[in-house]
C-alpha cells in the first residue's frame, strides 16, 4: 500500500495527540499491575480485584472505559489495573494466560480478534476468574466461557447511519465503505449500514470495501485511492471515527468537496468534525455507559452470582439479528441504544464521550 503524505490536518493532529496519551495511560496501567499483588478475596466478600483486558489503549474510546472503570472500583474500595496489547492478539492471549494465574476477582475484556483468545478465555475459565465480555462480543462458540456481553448496539448504529444517508441522498449513487472485518462489533456495524440503506439499497453503488483497520493512517492512503478511482463518489461509510478521520484527510488532500463522510463513534473528534461540518453523520458508541453497565454487572456477579441483562431496551429487528450469532445464548448480552450525535449534542459534549 502506497504511504501518502499530506499536509496534516486538525483532525489528524487531534488524533496524534490522543494516540500519545493513550500510550502513557498503557504505561501507567502496565506498571500498576506489575506491583499488584494482594491475594484474591472470597467472592462476595470484597474487596475484588478487577483486570481489565482491552484491547488497546491508545484511543480515547478504550482509555474511556479504563477511566471509568478505575473511577467505580476506587470508589467501592477495589483493586484494579488495565493492560494494553495494543492491537496484538498474541500479546492479548497471553496477558490473559498470566492473569489466569493471578489472585483476580473478575475480568473486564474487549478481544483483538474475536475468534483469536479462546486458548485466554479457556485459561480463565479453568482459573474460575469469571468474564464480562465488554464492546466487542467473543465468537459464539466462545461464549459459553463469558458471564456476560455488554456493548452499543453497532447493528443499530450502523442502520441510522445508512437511514440518514437515504435521506440525503434519495437517488442514491457511489458510495464506499471503510470496514474492519476481523471485529465483530465492525461487522455488525456494516450489516447494520446495509440493513439501513433498505429498500434504496439497489440505488446505491458500493465502489469498494476495504479494511481500513480501523485508523487514521491506514484509511487515509486507502481512502486517497478511491478517491481518485472513482471521481463522482457521494460518501464513505466509516466504521469508526479514526477511520473517518482518514477520510475525511483523505478528502482534504486531493483537494475534494461533496464527498461526505458517515461513522460511529460520536468521539470528542467526531464531534469536532461534526461542528466543523466535515462529517455528515455520527451514531455514537456509548463506552461509559457500557464500563458502567459491566462493572455493575461485576458487582453483582460476584455478590449473588447472577447477572441481570437489559437487551429487553432493543427493537425487536436488532434482536433478531444478534439471536442469529448467538442463538439461545442471546440471553448474555446487554445491548445499549445508539443515536445520532447532533451538532447541537456535539457542541454541548464537545471534548467527552458519552
Amino acid at each position: 500500500m502506497p504511504e501518502s503524505k499530506p499536509p496534516e490536518s486538525g483532525a489528524k493532529a487531534r488524533m496524534k495527540k490522543n494516540l500519545f496519551v493513550g500510550a502513557l495511560c498503557a504505561m501507567y496501567f502496565s506498571v500498576g499491575f506489575i506491583c499488584c499483588g494482594a491475594d484474591n478475596p472470597e467472592k462476595g466478600a470484597g474487596p475484588h480485584s478487577f483486570v481489565f483486558l482491552s484491547n488497546t489503549l491508545n484511543n480515547t474510546y478504550q482509555s474511556t472505559m479504563a477511566d471509568t472503570l478505575k473511577r467505580l472500583a476506587t470508589s467501592n474500595g477495589d483493586s484494579y489495573v488495565a493492560l494494553d496489547p495494543d492491537y496484538d492478539v498474541s500479546k492479548q492471549v497471553n496477558q490473559m494466560l498470566d492473569v489466569a494465574n493471578k489472585h483476580v476477582s473478575l475480568v473486564f475484556l474487549i478481544p483483538v480478534d474475536s475468534g483469536g483468545v479462546h486458548a485466554g478465555l479457556d485459561a480463565l475459565h479453568q482459573a474460575g476468574i469469571p468474564v464480562i465480555n465488554i464492546d466487542t462480543a467473543v465468537v459464539a462458540g466462545d461464549v459459553g466461557l463469558v458471564q456476560s456481553v455488554v456493548a452499543t448496539d453497532c447493528f443499530m448504529a450502523g442502520k441510522l447511519d445508512g437511514e440518514q444517508m437515504v435521506k440525503n441522498h434519495a437517488d442514491g449513487g457511489k458510495i464506499a465503505i471503510l470496514d474492519f472485518p476481523e471485529n465483530q462489533s465492525c461487522i455488525d456495524r456494516v450489516q447494520g449500514f446495509l440493513a439501513g440503506l433498505g429498500g434504496s439499497r439497489s440505488k446505491f453503488e458500493i465502489v469498494a470495501q476495504q479494511d481500513g483497520a480501523a485508523a487514521l493512517d491506514k484509511s487515509l492512503p486507502i481512502a486517497q485511492d478511491i478517491i481518485q478511482a472513482h471521481p463522482d463518489l457521494k460518501a464513505f461509510f466509516a466504521i469508526n471515527d479514526p477511520s473517518a478521520m482518514g477520510a475525511i484527510a483523505a478528502i482534504q488532500a486531493t483537494h475534494r468537496s461533496g464527498i461526505e463522510v458517515y461513522s460511529v463513534d460520536g468521539s470528542p473528534d467526531g464531534k469536532a468534525a461534526i461542528v466543523e461540518g466535515t462529517m455528515t453523520a455520527d451514531a455514537a458508541q456509548v463506552p461509559i455507559k457500557e464500563a458502567e453497565v459491566a462493572f455493575n454487572q461485576g458487582l453483582e456477579l460476584l455478590k449473588t452470582g447472577k447477572v441481570a441483562h437489559e437487551s429487553s431496551k432493543i427493537p425487536e429487528a436488532d434482536v433478531t439479528y444478534y439471536t442469529g450469532q448467538w442463538g439461545t445464548n442471546i440471553d448474555k448480552a446487554t445491548y445499549l441504544p445508539s443515536y445520532l450525535i447532533t451538532k447541537e449534542m456535539a457542541q454541548k459534549d464537545a471534548g467527552k464521550w458519552q
